[in-house]
């Protein structure tokens, strides 16, 4: 809001200064500072809310060190992060702007599942929450939603480099040919409707959705939006709920999700701008450079909420975080076309998922065969398997957040690597 507003002071009356707000970059910043300001500051008011109302975390006995002391602390505290999330992104995003609309939608409506489980949980007092199949329902229909707006909106486009040499510019035409002073880049002059992702460590890096289903037929192309859909669904899906598996340390999941965001800013702002897009031989999205003043408001409310959650932690985000967040990184991911970059990016939520599937089925399929059930991890998600094994929480944690770094960094040089 705050973007439209100094945008007409700046034209209308030429304050100085109002022109900052055109720059991404100063109102990323603008967004980060005030989402730290309102998780620091009235975080402190929410958590002494809950705790006056009672809200706390009702544990179930695991036989976990430390498990008895953190009865009680206050749950729900993902209401701080999504606030730290969303005013922000209202008040310096341009709202009119379709990623944004997305994201906004990702955050709110994953943020009501999870509030709708926490809720369950503390005032019905059942330990089970929202069933899963009503949450697995809620991931569904926030994929539908987010897969048909990306395959249908207008506003979704890609733009690809025409070599100089076989452009042919009529006279009159130049202008429709987007140019950059001193970089001799040039694009097609009309925007490409496309299902292209990129593909990380390839050199020819890009994989067109279509591909999946046009090799039955050329007049099959035209359903392509069922099966990018159902992969977007499965998405979001999976790494909601790889979030919300990792949220069971102090800090685990808030530090993870930080690094992973600030990893998505990068790539977010190289893939929006037409400058470092040609530098680095990536796609090029328009509009999307708009998605960074949102991701910093997420790495500001995360890093925000750290200063309580971290070790011993004072509050627990519970669903209502746990799974926005999750659910944000990858809608994020699909919007800016780097979700296949997600098991690298978020390795530390397919690690924690992939310990439960395999744990799981593990046990179910040796109980069918000898009658009883054997495990491969001393307990699951693979966090409480080293706590089993006698490692303090807080050591987990930090040599968790450690591989998040060193799987970020090797996200970033993907751009280069291939």
């Amino acid at each position: 809001m705050l973007y439209y507003l100094f945008t007409y002071l700046d034209k209308a009356y030429d304050i100085p200064g109002a022109g900052m707000f055109q720059y991404i970059t100063f109102r990323a910043a603008l967004s980060t500072i005030l989402s730290l300001f309102i998780s620091l500051i009235y975080g402190k008011r929410i958590i002494n809310y809950l705790k006056k109302k009672q809200i706390g975390e009702t544990i179930r006995e695991l036989g976990l060190q430390g498990q008895n002391e953190k009865a009680g602390t206050p749950t729900m505290g993902g209401l701080i992060i999504l606030c730290s999330i969303l005013i922000p992104t209202l008040l310096f995003a341009q709202l009119n702007n379709i990623y944004i609309i997305l994201m906004l939608f990702a955050t709110i409506w994953l943020g009501f599942i999870g509030f709708l489980d926490d809720y369950i949980k503390v005032f019905k007092k059942n330990k089970e929450g929202l069933a899963g199949k009503f949450k697995i329902l809620g991931q569904v229909i926030a994929g539908i939603v987010i897969g048909t707006t990306l395959y249908f909106h207008d506003g979704v486009v890609i733009r690809e480099k025409v070599p100089e040499k076989k452009v042919v510019v009529k006279t009159g035409q130049l202008s429709a040919f987007e140019q950059v002073k001193d970089h001799n880049v040039k694009f097609y002059p009309t925007a490409i409707k496309s299902t292209k992702t990129t593909i990380p460590f390839f050199k020819n890096n890009e994989f067109d959705y279509s591909m999946l289903i046009t090799w039955m037929g050329k007049g099959m192309k035209k359903y392509t939006w069922i099966i990018f859909t159902f992969i977007v669904i499965f998405i979001i899906t999976a790494v909601s709920n790889g979030s919300n598996l990792t949220d069971g340390m102090d800090g685990l999941a808030t530090g993870t999700s930080a690094i992973i965001g600030l990893t998505l800013a990068i790539l977010a702002w190289v893939s929006g701008n037409i400058v470092f897009a040609d530098y680095l031989k990536i796609m090029y999205i328009p509009n999307t450079g708009e998605l960074v003043v949102y991701i910093s408001a997420f790495v500001g409310g995360c890093v925000g909420f750290l200063w309580y959650n971290s070790y011993p932690a004072q509050v627990f985000m519970g669903d209502t975080g746990s799974l926005a967040l999750g659910g944000a990184i990858a809608a994020f991911a699909i919007m800016i076309r780097k979700e296949l970059l997600i098991p690298v990016l978020c390795g530390i939520f397919l690690i924690e998922s992939l310990s439960v599937v395999m744990q799981v089925s593990h046990f179910k399929r040796t109980k069918r065969k000898y009658g009883e059930g054997r495990r491969i991890f001393l307990m699951a998600p693979l966090h409480h398997h080293f706590q089993k094994k006698g490692y303090a929480e807080p050591k987990i944690v930090m040599r968790f957040l450690i591989i998040g770094i060193a799987l970020s960094l090797l996200t970033i040089i993907t751009l280069k690597i291939r």
